[in-house]
C-alpha cells in the first residue's frame, strides 16, 4: 500500500534502534526512549518498587544503587547452553528468552505508540551468532525469532547487520563501487564484500552483489573484558596466590566478572561462600575482600561500565584512568592505550583474519575494494579502525552511522521486502 511504512529492527548487543522506511522513501530512526533514537539494550528490575526498566532508566536505576537485577548483553546469550536455564529476576524466575522478549516488547510499544504496528518486521542478525557451531547459529537466529514473535510480529525475515549498513551507504553512490563492510559490534565483528551502485539499489534480490560475508564473535564487549581482566581483576585477587604459596587463585571467578552477560551469574549464596573460603586462604585476602564487595553490592556490571569509559577515552588520549568509587569501595587503576592494545591484541587479530577471509571468499585482493564502510562502536577503537583500512590504502573510508546505520539500512530492506 502507497504510504505504508515498513519496520526494521536492530537488536544490538549495547544498543538498539527501529527504522521505518515507505518503499521508495527515506528511513528514519523511530525515537525509541524518550527523543533518542537509540536505546541501550539493558534491563532493569527493580527490588524495591517492582518496576521494570529498559535501557538508559535501567543503567540509571543501577547506577545510582537501586536495588534489583540488571541485566545487559543479553544478545550474546543467544545460541549458548544459558538460554536453556531460568535466572532470578525479582521474586520470579524467567529465561533468557522471555527476558529478551521483555526488552524486544518495549521496542514494539514504541511502534504502537508512534501509530505503527506491523506484522511484519526485518531483524538483524550477525554473520555469526556462534563461532565455529552451525547448529548453535540457527537455534540462535530461531530463539531471537520466536522472541520477536510473542511481541506480535508474524512475518520474521532476516537480513546480516553489515548487509544493511551498505544498502544504508549505498543511496549516496553515484557509480559503481566495489565496497568491505566492516561492522563492530557490541558482541560481533561482521564482513561484507558487496558491489554497490544507484542502479543495483534498484533490486530487490541483491544476492548476486553480495560477493561474500565472515564474521567472528568478536565485540566491544570482548575489549571490554580483556581490558577489565588485565587492569581491574587483578585488584580483587586474579593472580594471587595461597598463603602457603601452593596455589593461584581460581581464574574463572574473575573471567565471569569480567564478562557483562556472565556477571549476574555470580550473585548466588554458593559464589559468596566460595569467595569467603578463597579469603580465609588467600595471601592477600584485601583483594578477596574487594571482590565480596562486588557480590554483596551487585557491583559488577558499575565495574564494567567504569571500564567501558576508560576503553572509550582511550580513543582519543593515549592513557586514562579506571575508576570505581561507591560507599565501601574506591578504585582508580591508570591504564595506557598500549597497555589496552597489548591486552587486546589476539582480538584484532582475528578481525584481521576475518577481512582476509571475507577478500578471499570474494576473490578479490585488497587493492580492487574501493570504499571502506566502517560501522558500530567498536570500529571506534584506534587498533580496531586501523586493522580494518591498512590492506585499503587507495579506498575511501566511509564513517557511516556508528549507531543507527544497521537499523537504518534494515528499514530500506524492510520497505522492498513487504512492499
Amino acid at each position: 500500500m502507497p504510504g505504508t511504512l515498513h519496520a526494521g529492527l536492530d537488536f544490538g548487543t549495547t544498543n538498539s534502534t527501529i527504522a521505518l522506511c515507505a518503499p521508495g522513501g527515506a528511513p528514519r530512526l523511530l525515537p525509541v526512549e524518550g527523543e533518542h533514537l537509540t536505546i541501550p539494550s539493558a534491563l532493569f528490575f527493580s527490588l524495591e518498587d517492582g518496576g521494570t526498566y529498559v535501557g538508559r532508566k535501567a543503567v540509571f536505576e543501577y547506577v545510582d544503587g537501586a536495588e534489583g537485577r540488571f541485566m545487559r548483553a543479553l544478545k550474546s546469550v543467544l545460541g549458548s547452553s544459558l538460554m536453556k536455564e531460568t535466572t532470578a529476576v525479582g521474586r520470579q524466575r524467567m529465561t533468557f528468552q522471555e527476558l529478551i522478549g521483555r526488552f524486544l516488547q518495549h521496542l514494539r510499544e514504541r511502534l504502537e505508540a508512534a501509530g505503527e504496528g506491523p506484522e511484519a518486521v526485518v531483524l538483524g542478525r550477525p554473520v555469526r551468532f556462534v563461532d565455529e557451531d552451525d547448529a548453535a547459529d540457527a537455534r540462535a537466529e530461531g530463539e531471537l525469532a520466536e522472541a520477536a514473535r510473542a511481541t506480535g510480529f508474524r512475518h520474521i525475515e532476516f537480513q546480516y547487520e553489515p548487509v544493511a549498513a551498505a544498502l544504508y551507504y549505498e543511496r549516496q553512490v553515484t557509480a559503481e563501487k566495489l565496497a568491505l563492510v566492516v561492522d563492530i559490534g557490541g558482541g560481533t565483528s561482521d564482513f561484507s564484500v558487496v558491489r554497490l551502485s544507484p542502479e543495483r539499489a534498484r533490486t530487490l534480490d541483491r544476492r548476486s552483489d553480495i560477493l561474500s560475508f565472515t564474521g567472528v564473535h568478536v565485540g566491544g564487549t570482548d575489549f571490554d573484558r580483556l581490558l577489565n581482566i588485565a587492569s581491574m581483576q587483578p585488584l580483587f585477587g586474579l593472580g594471587s596466590m595461597t598463603a602457603d604459596g601452593k596455589r593461584a587463585m581460581p581464574v574463572w571467578y574473575f573471567n565471569d566478572m569480567a564478562t557483562w552477560h556472565r556477571v549476574n551469574t555470580l550473585y548466588t549464596p554458593k559464589i559468596a561462600r566460595d569467595i569467603a573460603g578463597l579469603k580465609k586462604e588467600a595471601a592477600e585476602p584485601e583483594k578477596l575482600a574487594r571482590y565480596e564487595h562486588l557480590l554483596a553490592h551487585r557491583s559488577g556490571h558499575r565495574l564494567a561500565g567504569a571500564v567501558e569509559t576508560a576503553k572509550i577515552a582511550l580513543t582519543d588520549e593515549s592513557e586514562t584512568e579506571i575508576r570505581l568509587a561507591e560507599p565501601g569501595l574506591s578504585l582508580a587503576a591508570p591504564v595506557t592505550r598500549a597497555e589496552f592494545e597489548a591486552a587486546t591484541v589476539e582480538l584484532v587479530a582475528r578481525i584481521g583474519g576475518a577481512i582476509e577471509a571475507a577478500l578471499a571468499q570474494a576473490g578479490v585482493p585488497a587493492d580492487a575494494i574501493e570504499t571502506v564502510i566502517l560501522t558500530g562502536g567498536g570500529a571506534q577503537v584506534p587498533a580496531v579502525r586501523l586493522a580494518a583500512t591498512a590492506r585499503f590504502p587507495g579506498a575511501e573510508i566511509a564513517q557511516s552511522d556508528a549507531f543507527g546505520s544497521v537499523g537504518l539500512g534494515l528499514g530500506i530492506d524492510a520497505a522492498r521486502r513487504f512492499a
